[in-house]
């Protein structure tokens, strides 16, 4: 018996997704990827989607500053939920909600109407078929009238170990999400990347930060000339050509964070250590889309392009797209999950509209 919606992803796009879709009664079945793969966890893409790699949420609609640990405790019903270090004797953020928390919570909201779950990656899809058909890395193939691609889109970094080792201490890679947070606030703060994302997030830094170092690999900006001319003009904005960084430094405490970057100039090979307490790459974000293997269009920029103005509908009717794996302009979790309602909303009604339900 094929699957009314099978919902692919994990963050909150698709939580949103279940949350509608099983109110609806449609009895949706989400795969929330395998949290035991390695690339999985390297790339972010683990169960909780990117806000399991975050701490302190402030920007989330519902979360004021509070501590939310006992509402915790009796919000998530299984204890195997609960993100790991709740249950540890350790200060906690105050400044709204965990990243992994808000999601659990999601989570917990989409199982109790019903949402079913698997913890596997989505290797492959039929979409030439009808119903669809959706293979898991264990072989397991199950069909459906309707796909919510919530897949996402990982950010790219430098690939350094000890840019890895201080994520979420101070290295980050939205602005927008962590740049009013506490440990920034006026501190000097690096920016890598040369294109407008970059200038953008260099420039939205300047609200909180005493000094933002602008590093950027070759001796001239990809970014459009009016946003170059305006983070060039930019007092609070040091730019810093042909700057490449070797090594994040800093404190393993994650109360002290990131205090420093070493960077060499790629022309002349002098180093240097520039005294900052952030560093925010703006390199780019991958779209999580080769298990579609080409069978849904793209945009220019390899994100998953919704055909139809303020809906959800894919090249492929039947197919949805939610969240990041659609928006390179947004990127933030009220966004994507605004898109999985929409999401969720559209499934039901090509259900409806071709008598399936």
């Amino acid at each position: 018996m094929p699957e009314n919606v099978v919902i692919v992803g994990s963050g909150p796009a698709a939580w949103t997704a279940a949350i509608y879709a099983a109110r609806a009664q449609l009895n949706p079945l989400v795969f929330q990827g395998n949290p035991h793969d390695v690339k999985n966890q390297q790339n972010g893409t683990i169960p909780l989607g990117q806000l399991a790699l975050t701490t302190e949420v402030e920007n989330f609609p519902s979360w004021p500053a509070g501590d939310t640990r006992a509402y915790l405790k009796s919000a998530l019903k299984d204890p195997y939920d609960l993100p790991f270090w709740v249950e540890q004797n350790q200060e906690q953020p105050t400044h709204g909600i965990n990243g992994p928390e808000l999601m659990a919570l999601m989570r917990q909201q989409a199982i109790n109407y019903g949402t079913r779950i698997e913890s596997k990656d989505v290797v492959k899809v039929d979409l030439k078929s009808r119903p669809f058909a959706v293979t898991t890395h264990d072989g397991e193939t199950v069909h459906a009238h309707t796909l919510i691609i919530a897949t996402g889109a990982r950010a790219n970094y430098l690939g350094l170990p000890s840019e890895d080792r201080f994520k979420n201490k101070g290295v980050s890679a939205c602005a927008v999400c962590d740049g009013a947070l506490p440990r920034f606030k006026n501190k000097p703060l690096a920016v890598i990347g040369a294109g407008d994302t970059a200038c953008e997030e260099a420039m939205y830094l300047t609200k909180f930060a005493s000094e933002v170092h602008m590093l950027v690999r070759r001796d001239v900006f990809r970014a459009s000339k009016i946003m170059a001319d305006r983070t060039a003009a930019n007092a609070k904005i040091r730019i810093h050509w042909n700057t490449e960084v070797e090594e994040v430094l800093g404190d393993d405490n994650p109360r002290v964070g990131v205090t420093g970057v070493r960077v060499r100039n790629n022309k002349t090979g002098e180093k240097s250590t520039l005294d900052v307490t952030g560093m925010f790459c703006a390199i780019g974000h991958t779209p999580n889309v080769a298990f579609l293997e080409g069978q849904v269009a793209l945009t220019e920029s390899g994100y998953l392009k919704w055909t139809t103005v303020a809906r959800t509908y894919t090249s492929v009717e039947g197919v949805f797209a939610a969240g990041d794996v659609a928006d390179d302009y947004y990127r933030q979790a009220i966004s994507a999950a605004g898109t999985g309602c929409m999401a969720a909303l559209d499934a039901e009604r090509f259900l409806g509209h071709h008598g399936l339900i």
